[in-house]
């Protein structure tokens, strides 16, 4: 762990190394609503959908290893009621609803495959960031902000590691030295949030002197603290409010989710012998995973 600002100069480049292996990890295996935290930000945009603002991705915290943290959850609508909840898989743990989309998405039957797409998981990052420029909010910039992303912007950073083009340098976008501002920018494309013209600018120090960079650093919050096990449900407790959403609770409240052959929960499908659930590690793969950005979820749920 880097524990003082001089060995966090000193190890930049076994830093960097560290950081390639862990996305190397991520892209391999092919939350929580913090509207009131002020420790996040959120972007700004106008009544068209753009937006704007230059953000400065920041290293891992002191004392962590990974500037950035992710996080599963599912939100979808039961007929007993919304699931919205953070999933036990962010943990490598076992969880209901993965464990239920499992068997369904085993079964082979289409009409289960239609359910496992509403019920799928879907993927956030954490990250420190220090907002650089903020034209709707301008007491933001020059602070030390929580940023919630998903995985378009996340693409953005691991192209910035790994330039597809021999004449591109790949940078630490996470580096206070070699690293570089991020213009974020945000357009409606189709009801959805686009980020396709978001870039990087040249490589600069995020600062004049170490002091002053120091003082970022210090000011940076736990990411860690993000996934810890006491910010997360436990599985009984999930379990009881995934069966409250579907409408199967009461007596059936101390059973599993329903499997594929349980008619009032799933009346549509035949009876159908599920198939053994699939590994944990194989399901961070699995056809049913949602990495796109889920604000336009919460935007359908706020106007429903």
């Amino acid at each position: 762990m880097t524990n003082s600002f001089e060995a966090l100069k000193q190890n930049r480049k076994s830093n960097f190394e560290k950081l390639t292996s862990e996305l190397n990890k991520l892209n391999s295996n092919v939350p929580q609503d913090n509207t009131n935290d002020d420790r996040f930000w959120k972007p700004d945009v106008d009544k068209a959908g753009n937006g704007y603002a230059v953000l400065r991705f920041l290293p891992a915290p002191k004392g962590e290893d990974v500037p950035f943290v992710r996080i599963w959850d599912h939100g979808f609508q039961g007929p007993g009621g919304w699931y919205i909840e953070k999933s036990l898989t962010t943990l490598n743990k076992p969880d209901p609803v993965s464990e239920m989309n499992t068997k369904l998405w085993n079964s082979g039957i289409e009409s289960n495959k239609d359910l496992v797409r509403k019920y799928k998981r879907r993927l956030s990052y954490f990250s420190n960031i220090l907002v650089v420029k903020d034209p709707n909010r301008p007491e933001n910039e020059g602070k030390v902000f929580l940023f919630k992303y998903g995985k378009k912007i996340f693409d953005k950073l691991n192209e910035a590691m790994h330039p597809q083009f021999a004449d591109e340098k790949a940078i630490n976008p996470f580096d206070f030295w070699d690293g570089a501002n991020f213009k974020l920018k945000i357009r409606q494309v189709e009801g959805y949030r686009n980020y396709d013209k978001s870039e990087f600018d040249s490589s600069t120090p995020i600062a004049q002197d170490d002091d002053a960079i120091e003082n970022i650093w210090n000011k940076q919050h736990s990411l860690q603290d993000l996934v810890d096990p006491k910010h997360f449900k436990s599985y009984d407790e999930l379990k009881m409010r995934l069966e409250k959403a579907l409408g199967v609770a009461g007596d059936s409240a101390q059973r599993m989710p329903p499997s594929i052959d349980e008619d009032e929960a799933f009346p549509t499908p035949p009876k159908a012998t599920p198939a053994p659930a699939i590994p944990a590690a194989k399901q961070e793969s699995a056809p049913w995973d949602d990495d796109d950005d889920d604000l336009s979820f919460f935007k359908k749920l706020a106007d429903s």
